[in-house]
């Protein structure tokens, strides 16, 4: 295996945000014991960070044991929910397609770097049967402490360990919508497409860097293409 492909996962491959609200409400009433008025929005930035920034734009000092104990009540919570993710929230257009066309590309491996927690990121992948192309043991998620570009260099790290390959930015690419995402992996050392299905615009993300800007996935062989284009194999050295 000598291609390492890191998906983000909201509003890259799926749209649950209903159901990961109400998850966040849940936590945070069960953590505070206060109902939840104000979740800060996403934007491509981790559960751990979330957490705290919602903690104070709510009023509530953060101490020692805040963070575990809310990641643990929100993977307890999604869980609760994951039936209705199918139901409530949708694959993103193209996703599934993508992720088994870019599968059977030569000396691929597919995990995730993402904001969310390791529990419910296979959740979230899970209820769209997505699940099966991706390797959840090499991917960087949102419980671990660190910016995302760290992570992404711990997912190379992982991959490495369990493949034997060095990944660096000649053969790892990132998949993500945001402009966050972007700058994850100019810092991290990744090559990256950016799809414009999130929040971000297309011009927002080629501003940021991104090497590739789609639309969105619908176009399975684009992907493959991109991916093929933008990775070496280790033997040899990038562009």
């Amino acid at each position: 295996m000598n291609r390492l492909v890191l998906w983000n996962i909201d509003l890259t491959l799926v749209d649950v945000a209903i159901v990961t609200r109400e998850a966040y409400a849940e936590a945070f009433r069960v953590v505070t014991g206060r109902p939840l008025v104000k979740l800060v929005p996403p934007m491509g930035r981790p559960d751990s960070e979330i957490v705290f920034e919602t903690l104070a734009v709510n009023g509530i000092v953060a101490e020692d044991d805040h963070l575990p104990r809310f990641l643990a009540a929100l993977a307890m919570a999604f869980a609760d929910r994951r039936k209705r993710l199918a139901q409530q929230g949708r694959a993103m257009a193209g996703a599934k397609e993508a992720l088994k066309a870019v599968a059977k590309l030569d000396g691929v491996t597919q995990t995730v770097l993402t904001g969310t927690i390791k529990s419910n990121a296979v959740h979230k992948l899970r209820a769209f049967g997505l699940d099966r192309y991706i390797d959840f043991d090499l991917g960087g998620y949102g419980e671990e402490v660190y910016p995302k570009a760290t992570l992404l260099q711990v997912a190379q790290g992982r991959a490495k360990q369990r493949l034997g390959t060095p990944f660096t930015l000649a053969n790892t690419v990132l998949i993500g919508d945001s402009a966050r995402d972007v700058q994850t992996a100019r810092i991290g050392g990744a090559q990256m497409i950016a799809v414009a299905s999130g929040r971000s615009t297309t011009a927002e993300l080629h501003a940021a860097g991104a090497d590739l800007v789609l639309p969105d996935l619908s176009n399975a062989s684009e992907v493959v293409a991109a991916v093929s284009r933008l990775t070496t194999p280790v033997d040899r050295k990038a562009g």
